[in-house]
């Protein structure tokens, strides 16, 4: 239940260009995360509102000691385009979401946030921040989403709270992660880190022990080769419009639970043989838009793949088994999905079998090659 719930915050709040968040929509989904967590309803005292009529009416239960400028009610602190240079004095002290997006901050200090331990969820997007206090964030044991997108950091926090769910950093200028970046945070589920400067050199061993991320994006990097050191929880990986030129079999061999492969935009000109063996679980592969002459081997062996996604590449033909086994039985759940537009393929000589474990012809994404 946890993990949907995190996913539809991605969802939500997803990647570039810049776009506010929609913090009463937030709202509703922490109401259900904290059901989820603790089974009750603590926010609802006297339980006689309509969740779609009062979630819009900013107004109701409005707080006397707002911070001048800003929206304040049921227990959210709205400060966002107000043109900020510092976090506002005075912040409620049994505020349980901030939300300082889109100002002109510039710096976190370590007094910003004192008094704050009952804040779930911090918003500091589409900001100028490029300085953040090691103690700015002590005392928020009860902090679970952090979303610094969009700033001018160059490292990630120093000393966060442990208990984060979802941490947001990318569109920073991040270049090294540290082995004791994320030390002790053991409940990240979903890191965002994409369009940070971030090479495979950059990242030091051993910086993702111990953690149980389900959601790793790190996208838009200098990525030149798929790590290897990443959490081995990973249910989803995403390293898209990075310049990764292969896959090699040690490459996956951690990510044993992967359940969805991001690796479109790259420049992968081949797949080595058994590289797929180790995610047997997978069910999405994005690799298109690289520069691939074959279908990769071992799609064939998965049993749970649903969809993958080929067009835009450099394929010239396609084998009968490619993407089926040999044995109907051995695959779990058909073929949902298959895009090979845009290869150098002639369609008319690939044999109908080929896609005999699809669910049907609207499954496929054929077309012609048209050269420019």
């Amino acid at each position: 239940m946890r993990l949907v719930l995190l996913l539809t915050l991605l969802y939500l709040c997803h990647g570039k260009p810049y776009k506010p968040m929609n913090i009463m929509e937030l709202m509703k989904i922490h109401d259900i995360m904290q059901q989820d967590s603790d089974g009750s309803d603590a926010d609802d005292d006297d339980g006689d509102y309509d969740d779609d009529d009062d979630y819009n009416v900013i107004e109701y239960n409005f707080i006397s000691d707002c911070p001048f400028g800003c929206q304040c009610s049921r227990r959210v602190v709205q400060c966002s385009d107000l043109g900020l240079m510092s976090v506002p004095r005075d912040i409620p002290a049994d505020t349980i979401m901030l939300d300082l997006q889109n100002n002109d901050i510039t710096e976190i200090k370590e007094d910003d946030f004192k008094k704050l331990n009952n804040l779930y969820a911090l918003f500091l997007v589409n900001n100028r921040i490029s300085k953040i206090h090691p103690k700015a964030f002590q005392n928020m044991g009860k902090l679970r989403l952090l979303y610094l997108s969009y700033n001018l950091l160059t490292q990630i926090p120093e000393n966060m709270p442990k208990n984060i769910l979802e941490l947001r950093i990318h569109d920073n200028r991040i270049s090294r992660i540290r082995k004791e970046a994320f030390k002790g945070m053991q409940s990240l589920h979903v890191l965002e880190m994409s369009a940070n400067p971030i090479a495979n050199s950059g990242i030091e061993p051993g910086a993702f022990d111990d953690m149980a991320t389900l959601y790793l994006r790190i996208a838009e990097a200098r990525l030149t080769a798929i790590p290897k050191d990443l959490p081995s929880s990973l249910c989803e990986l995403h390293l898209d419009y990075n310049k990764i030129a292969k896959v090699e079999v040690e490459d996956f061999m951690r990510y044993k639970h992967l359940q969805r492969l991001g690796l479109g935009f790259n420049h992968i000109k081949f797949v080595e043989n058994g590289s797929l063996a180790y995610i047997s679980k997978v069910r999405e592969i994005h690799l298109d838009n690289n520069k691939l002459r074959n279908i990769p081997p071992g799609l064939n062996t998965l049993k749970d793949l649903q969809v993958v996604y080929l067009h835009a590449n450099s394929i010239t033909s396609v084998g009968v088994n490619d993407f089926c086994p040999t044995r109907s039985k051995a695959k779990k759940s058909l073929l949902s999905g298959i895009s090979l537009f845009a290869n150098p393929v002639k369609y008319r000589q690939i044999r109908p079998a080929t896609f005999r474990c699809t669910s049907g012809q609207r499954s496929l994404q054929l077309g012609n090659f048209r050269r420019k």
